[in-house]
């Protein structure tokens, strides 16, 4: 929910930028019928090494598991759950039962049926710590799931849970067949065997991936398209190249200066949203220096936030204030933005006793280029008040492989989640799918999970404020900045829209009109 007046007018300037983008093909392409057929290519600027739907992590990786596979649920435009394999569901008075009804004559691409049996099959993996899902924290706090006949599951939760439905649109909580479980999930990295609407036909992870139309889907109407092509291009000036050739026909994101090469190109319209996508300054809050509060805020003191919206987003974003929490959420709590204060830097550095100075080594992966960007703007900022940092850019494969969940200070970058429960679960609690940080504050964990427990909206919204007031206290990662979403896609392309979550694409809603290229 948009709660903010300047956030308000971002979806004004995002909105005028859409419509600006699709001026070449007037108002005639909203009101066209969806045709059936055709090969959408689509770019990615990463490789897609995770098949496994339950273990993905990256977005190019969520894309390809949402052509292949279903959940229960799926995220609406509005950041809301709607039918996917369960076509209803409700809840008991106090929220720790939910019921879901399967839609009748589901089959994965095997042509096996999907029942109620998948389903608890499914969550019994996730919920298992030996799978390693990062849905895992993130699908509640689920303690049985029960099948009592073929199209009916049921979930008991261990407090009131009023977000379980959007909790189960959660990017990793795929189905899968039972059958396949128990044989070994490690037949899910080489071949895909889901109920989506596409079916893989070759899996290429350094260079493609493509799939073709699931005849089987629930939604006989849907997808629209025979095939999509998912082309990984690792340079994004060559990307934004092959859209403006007419080579592709839809990226998967675009970075700023990008944006401003294509808004201009012949044939293509650009699209724009607000989002709580962000970047974030790790800070290993288990390790020196950053086990000392006084570190952490010292270096948060360096940071001009109005500025890294010109310097990392080239105005494409909005200001962060160290909580993963902005105005798109719905709980979001407004706080004064924090004031770079050098002096006040210096002054707790040496109080932690670093007067003389710090030496630091920040990593960056090269995907995407704004963690190098931002790591570089905070090695300039920072160096007044004392901290002397190197930057270090390594690969994405690398970085995954050796510095993300282990290192102690580095840049993420992390989507939108569908709710701050999500965020802060997947994050930043102490039993967070991604507990990077290590802050592990116990005021922190209770203030969630008292949020969590409660339906009651203005419980809520005082417990998540205190949650987020005590992220901007102690700083456990520095967030300076949030993203607007950013995409190109050629005038053809229709049905197409960006989701703020920035992990939701929604393809088999997506159709190709006339002038789209004819591809075999």
């Amino acid at each position: 929910m948009i709660r903010s007046g300047l956030v308000d007018r971002r979806t004004f300037l995002a909105a005028t930028a859409a419509v600006a983008g699709f001026a070449l093909t007037g108002g005639r392409a909203l009101a066209a019928a969806p045709q059936r057929g055709g090969t959408l290519r689509m770019s990615v600027d990463q490789a897609v090494a995770k098949l496994n739907p339950l273990l993905t992590r990256v977005n190019p990786e969520y894309l390809v598991a949402e052509l292949l596979y279903s959940g229960l649920t799926r995220l609406s435009p509005e950041m809301t759950a709607e039918p996917d394999l369960a076509e209803s569901w409700s809840s008991s008075a106090d929220l720790t039962e939910w019921t879901f009804k399967l839609r009748s004559g589901l089959t994965f691409h095997d042509g096996s049926a999907c029942t109620a049996a998948d389903v608890v099959a499914t969550f019994e993996a996730i919920l298992d710590p030996q799978t390693a899902s990062p849905a895992r924290q993130n699908v509640g706090p689920i303690t049985k799931v029960a099948a009592p006949d073929d199209t009916t599951v049921v979930f008991t939760t261990a407090t009131p849970y009023a977000d379980l439905p959007v909790a189960l649109a959660y990017t990793n909580a795929k189905i899968v067949p039972k059958a396949v479980i128990q044989g070994g999930l490690g037949r899910l990295d080489r071949e895909a065997v889901g109920t989506g609407p596409f079916k893989l036909v070759s899996f290429e992870p350094e260079r493609q991936v493509v799939v073709a139309r699931n005849d089987a889907y629930y939604d006989r109407a849907r997808p629209y398209l025979d095939r999509v092509e998912v082309v990984i291009y690792p340079d994004t000036s060559a990307e934004g190249s092959a859209l403006i050739s007419g080579d592709t026909d839809l990226m998967l994101n675009l970075v700023p200066t990008e944006y401003q090469r294509l808004q201009g190109a012949d044939g293509v319209g650009v699209l724009r949203t607000p989002s709580g996508q962000f970047c974030n300054i790790i800070l290993g809050c288990n390790q020196k220096p950053f086990d000392d509060a006084r570190v952490r805020k010292a270096l948060a003191l360096t940071i001009d936030r109005e500025a890294m919206v010109e310097f990392v987003a080239e105005g494409f974003g909005t200001p962060g204030n160290d909580s993963p929490i902005n105005s798109a959420y719905h709980f979001y709590s407004d706080a004064p933005l924090e004031a770079p204060d050098i002096d006040r830097a210096k002054a707790l550095l040496a109080e932690a006793g670093h007067g003389g100075g710090l030496d630091l080594t920040l990593i960056a992966s090269d995907r995407p280029a704004v963690r190098t960007q931002l790591a570089v703007a905070v090695r300039e900022m920072a160096k007044p008040a004392g901290f002397n940092i190197e930057v270090q850019t390594m690969p994405h494969s690398t970085y995954l492989d050796q510095v993300w969940k282990q290192g102690s200070f580095y840049v993420g970058f992390y989507n939108m989640q569908p709710t701050a429960d999500a965020i802060f679960s997947l994050l930043y609690t102490s039993t967070a799918a991604w507990n990077e940080t290590h802050w592990n504050n116990a005021a922190f964990d209770k203030l969630v999970g008292d949020a969590r427990a409660t339906a009651d909206e203005a419980k809520r919204r005082d417990l998540y404020a205190q949650a987020q007031r005590l992220m901007i206290d102690e700083v456990p990662s520095i967030i300076p900045v949030f993203f607007d979403l950013l995409t190109a896609q050629r005038d053809y392309v229709q049905g197409y829209k960006l989701n703020p979550r920035g992990a939701v694409f929604r393809l088999d809603h997506v159709w190709l009109g006339d002038g789209a290229p004819k591809r075999g």
